[in-house]
């Protein structure tokens, strides 16, 4: 899970794990190692040492930041440019959206230029971190993706 220092993804993972703070989440069958990396400048370039054998990546974005949207722009284009995330599918979650001045998820998508990703399953999903709105349905989101690009590409008919 990442996005720049403030976004609110420290409260997101602990909603989504009901309140504890841990590392592993379990949803519709599928296991979620999740790492909270910190968002600040200095800490962005570590990112990409957990990149390797990445299924998914949680970029939380706040809605109401408008003055950093083109930091957050290019910290994305960064997670989609590398290639040690190649097939990953992106989840976004537009956090922050109880607040009065929260970009929609129209607005947010453009901000990102999210039309411009080819190479990866992604989703925009409204959430506010704090009640935990939409977060449920970003992670059931990411877990069907992953069921579906680690399903097995043929299957062999039965010989009973």
């Amino acid at each position: 899970m990442v996005g720049l220092d403030n976004a609110g993804k420290t409260t997101t993972l602990y909603h989504l794990h009901m309140g504890e703070m841990v590392e592993q989440i379990n949803v519709d069958s599928v296991k979620f190692e999740v790492w909270d990396l910190g968002g600040q400048a200095a800490l962005r370039l570590s990112w990409q040492a957990y990149y390797p054998a990445t299924d998914a990546v949680i970029v939380v974005v706040d809605s109401t930041d408008r003055g950093r949207i083109g930091i957050a722009r290019q910290e994305l284009k960064n997670i989609i440019d590398n290639p040690s995330l190649k097939g990953a599918c992106i989840l976004i979650f537009a956090n922050k959206q109880d607040l009065p001045n929260a970009m929609s998820v129209q607005e947010l998508s453009e901000a990102l230029d999210l039309v411009g990703i080819k190479d990866h399953n992604w989703h925009v999903q409204a959430s506010c971190a704090v009640s935990g709105q939409g977060l449920e349905e970003g992670v059931q989101w990411i877990a069907r993706h992953v069921k579906a690009q680690n399903a097995p590409l043929f299957s062999l008919p039965s010989l009973t």
